[in-house]
């Protein structure tokens, strides 16, 4: 995975210091790539992609995202990966729901300048089955957070991504973007214990590292939230910790050294009702349950 940050330091030997939650391996200010906004030649169908509304967590990247149907006055909504959850990775098969938490977010703007800090009062949703993803609440709604720091929630997608599409993975945690396009999808992504489905893979552009993990791929034409930064293979091994395999509906295995993967986002929405409120038993949803 792109681990996250201590994860890479700190549990290099239980975890792999491969693992997706891409999370930095150490913390600096230079690594951050100039904010990839819109160009002044660019197609003014394309979204300006910048830093703003997302976050740095201790550990790695995430994003203060809003749902289609979200209110102005709901509490507003992290998403980071699963590996990154503070109490640890979720086994397979485990999935966390309404879990107490008091975690902190550094909200940053458009420059990538932390504004705030944010706290959770709850993980909302935690697993590393079919996908790899966390989201958290905040004791703050959207509303409290455009007016006092200027910065909107990015607008989580509920359709499924195309190939080709071109994308941007933007880290909070780096301070850092990276350019690149859909490459294609993966029926079955297999690191170490671990399986997620219908996974995406970035053309080679994407040279995404620890610290990463968690970061909002962002469709560049729309400006949306279309998967979350998870994983690559760092070192040609084959379904290990760190090094993902690919497995096809027939169960050939491929293993593609130095591309580097994400899990889509679409299904999120509709495991979720008014409010921001989760409902795993939502008419299609399919996120697993507990």
């Amino acid at each position: 995975m792109n681990k996250p940050l201590l994860a890479a330091l700190a549990t290099l030997v239980i975890t792999g210091a491969g693992m997706a939650p891409a999370a930095a391996a150490t913390q600096t200010s230079g690594a951050a790539s100039a904010p990839a906004k819109g160009t002044a030649g660019a197609s003014p169908a394309l979204a300006a992609v910048d830093f703003a509304g997302t976050v740095a967590l201790s550990n790695c990247s995430g994003s203060v995202v809003r749902l289609p149907g979200s209110a102005d006055g709901d509490p507003a909504l992290v998403l980071s990966n699963g590996h990154c959850l503070e109490t640890g990775f979720p086994s397979p098969g485990q999935v966390i729901v309404g879990q107490t938490s008091s975690r902190t977010f550094g909200l940053l703007n458009s420059a990538g300048t932390q504004v705030a800090t944010l706290r959770a009062n709850k993980v909302v949703y935690s697993t590393m089955t079919d996908t790899d993803v966390t989201i958290y609440q905040l004791t703050s709604t959207y509303a409290q957070i455009k007016s006092s720091y200027g910065i909107n929630a990015l607008a989580l997608s509920d359709t499924h991504p195309v190939a080709g599409t071109a994308i941007k993975v933007v880290s909070g945690y780096w301070k850092r973007i990276y350019s690149c396009n859909i490459d294609g999808f993966v029926y079955r992504l297999k690191e170490g214990n671990w399986t997620w489905k219908d996974s995406v893979r970035y053309t080679s552009a994407c040279d995404t590292i620890g610290g990463t993990s968690g970061s909002p791929v962002v469709d560049t034409a729309t400006g949306k939230v279309v998967a979350v930064n998870n994983t690559g293979n760092e070192s040609g091994g084959r379904c290990t910790v760190n090094n993902p395999c690919e497995v096809d509906a027939s169960g050939i295995i491929t293993v593609r050294q130095g591309i580097n993967y994400a899990e889509q986002t679409y299904q999120i929405p509709a495991c979720f009702g008014a409010g921001n409120k989760l409902d795993l038993t939502r008419s299609g949803c399919t996120l697993p349950k507990p």
